[in-house]
């Protein structure tokens, strides 16, 4: 299993907008394609304006087949669009992590939310 982490730097004063438009346009299509992330979150302590969520893959071919898929959408690429051009997010960046045995994150993972 390995699970995609991508952090978002997004302009100061600008997270609401960007998560509200996430929330109304994007996720819907994005899970469809992806499953539900296995995080999402936007950073409260230490480092601010940042939108962090992760996604879990069998594999990289895994990946790749359901990001295709994702990225022929129309529904994504419009709603791609529309985020571009708010002009929130200063910087990304991804890391691919490979889950370990002993830790591997579950939907059972004890922790009550």
């Amino acid at each position: 299993m390995i699970i995609e982490l991508r952090t978002y730097t997004l302009r100061i004063a600008t997270t609401r907008d960007f998560v509200a438009r996430y929330a109304a346009e994007g996720y819907a299509v994005q899970v469809e394609h992806l499953g539900e992330p296995a995080l999402y979150a936007v950073s409260e302590i230490g480092e601010q304006n940042q939108v962090v969520h992760a996604w879990r893959y069998k594999d990289f071919a895994d990946r790749d087949a359901r990001r295709a898929a994702m990225e022929a959408d129309p529904r994504w690429l419009a709603y791609k669009r529309r985020s571009l051009a708010d002009d929130h997010v200063q910087q990304q960046t991804t890391a691919i992590l490979r889950e370990v045995d002993f830790a591997a994150l579950t939907a059972a993972s004890g922790v009550k939310a």
